[in-house]
């Protein structure tokens, strides 16, 4: 598929919908200062799957699972696969590598902060959250 730039695969942006929320705005305003000690300044909402994680990616990159699709902050996704693959550093850096369009950009940054501080609010219910919770701790002193 080609695009409105000309090149294969980049499309238009889909605006984010008025009335889905992947995630609210009071919920991340909220909860990132209180798990992570950074502030939210302006945020860049955009559409997103929302629920953007390996196990809703299949073998031939098709995306499965959209019952949450809705408007959150720049970068929710590409941040949601980055973060679940830190765990596996090779991965992970070859994910960030391949994001960095998106993830470079200033306004991502609210993004990943929305997963981070999504993990760390559940890590005493999810083990694989707990795992993540030092490698997430260490990517937020960076921020």
């Amino acid at each position: 598929m080609e695009g409105d730039d000309g090149r294969p695969g980049h499309h238009a942006e889909v605006p984010p919908p008025a009335d889905r929320e992947a995630v609210r705005e009071e919920y991340l305003r909220r909860v990132i200062p209180e798990f992570t000690g950074h502030q939210v300044d302006a945020v860049t909402w955009t559409t997103a799957h929302g629920d953007l994680h390996w196990a809703n990616i299949t073998r031939d990159l098709h995306i499965l699972d959209w019952e949450g699709w809705g408007r959150a902050p720049y970068g929710y996704d590409a941040a949601t696969l980055y973060v679940y693959a830190l765990l596996t550093p090779e991965a992970a850096a070859r994910i960030r590598t391949e994001l960095a369009p998106v993830l470079d950009r200033p306004e991502a940054r609210t993004g990943l902060l929305t997963v981070c501080t999504q993990v760390l609010q559940a890590q005493d219910h999810v083990d694989f959250y707990a795992e993540l919770a030092g490698p997430i701790r260490e990517q937020l002193a960076h921020l």
